[in-house]
């Protein structure tokens, strides 16, 4: 998606060897037409697919989601890193290793909110090392619900989150592809 990579080589700040701050954005500061772009094309990609809802993470994950669940016309549902008092005792788990905060989450999800059989498309803000798509996917287990598909915004492929999600099966879609930061650049595949 060539209005994303744009964006990220315009505003996005690398971080070390592996770190892509893209806090003006994505996930600090919103960029409310660049996200509508991006829930357009996430529409466009699994158009042939019968979905039900669409899962994510709080809190980076939510703004893609919610524009592509707009386009599909179908609820998004985001997996809780903390439980609050008016989340009920009947939810699905699943711990999820943080890279960047360096932290493990208890993520967890509502049983109203995600039924067996329903299908269901996993929308994030990156995959780096595939954590949190690996405990979507677990809940979705749990549930007994089906997903049809992954869809990632930005996807560094130098890590092992692909890996990780191709040997589950499932149907990746990465709208920009970063090969590798070399000399305060982004590279795409």
């Amino acid at each position: 998606m060539k209005i994303l990579e744009q964006k990220i080589q315009k505003d996005g700040r690398i971080l070390g060897a592996d770190v892509l701050k893209v806090d003006s954005f994505l996930n600090h500061q919103i960029d409310p037409e660049l996200m509508q772009a991006i829930g357009l094309e996430f529409a466009a990609l699994f158009a042939n697919e019968k979905i039900d809802k669409i899962l994510t993470v709080e809190s980076s994950g939510i703004a893609p989601a919610v524009f592509a669940g707009l386009a599909l016309h179908v609820p998004v549902v985001f997996a809780r890193k903390n439980k609050s008092l008016t989340l009920p005792e009947n939810v699905w788990t699943a711990d999820v290793y943080s890279f960047t905060k360096q932290t493990t989450n208890h993520i967890m999800i509502d049983h109203r909110f995600l039924s067996a059989n329903e299908n269901v498309l996993i929308i994030d803000d990156f995959l780096a090392n595939g954590q949190a798509a690996e405990g979507l996917l677990k809940i979705i287990n749990a549930a007994e619900a089906n997903v049809v598909g992954v869809g990632i915004v930005i996807e560094k492929t130098f890590q092992k989150g692909r890996q990780i999600l191709d040997e589950h099966g499932v149907r990746v879609e990465s709208l920009a592809r970063i090969k590798s930061f070399e000399n305060g650049q982004v590279i795409f595949l």
